[in-house]
């Protein structure tokens, strides 16, 4: 086993290990009424995207609709994007992150909500 991995399940004598991986996923999810679903889709496509690519610390951002807690009044979709430390990903949340969420208040009101997950990537350390 690669050294710096961690056995993370063990069932008849095979062994699947979990390496540590750089690739911190960033993820919001916001949910809307249908009514503005719209004008989010275009401000994070044509203001917030473009932000994060002219700073450079977040990575492939993407927009993603969520299908599995929808209703027919509401929208629920997740920014996500992608960095290569948490300390990377706190440095830019403290000088950009929070500005991003005043101007979504500015824009929306209280009328979209959103949570924050920060995951990391994680590989089977036999595909090595």
């Amino acid at each position: 086993m690669n050294e710096g991995c961690v056995v993370f399940f063990s069932y008849l004598r095979a062994q699947i290990a979990i390496c540590e991986v750089k690739m911190i996923v960033f993820n919001t999810t916001y949910t809307m009424p249908e009514a503005d679903a719209r004008d989010f889709v275009i401000w994070i496509h044509e203001s917030i995207i473009p932000s994060l690519e002219r700073d450079g610390r977040m990575k492939n951002a993407r927009l993603l609709r969520i299908l599995s807690h929808h209703d027919q009044e509401s929208e629920c979709m997740g920014l996500q994007m992608e960095t290569d430390s948490t300390a990377t990903l706190h440095k830019w949340y403290t000088e950009m992150g929070h500005s991003m969420n005043e101007e979504l208040l500015r824009m929306f009101d209280e009328r979209i909500v959103g949570f924050s997950t920060i995951m990391e990537s994680v590989t089977d350390a036999s595909e090595k």
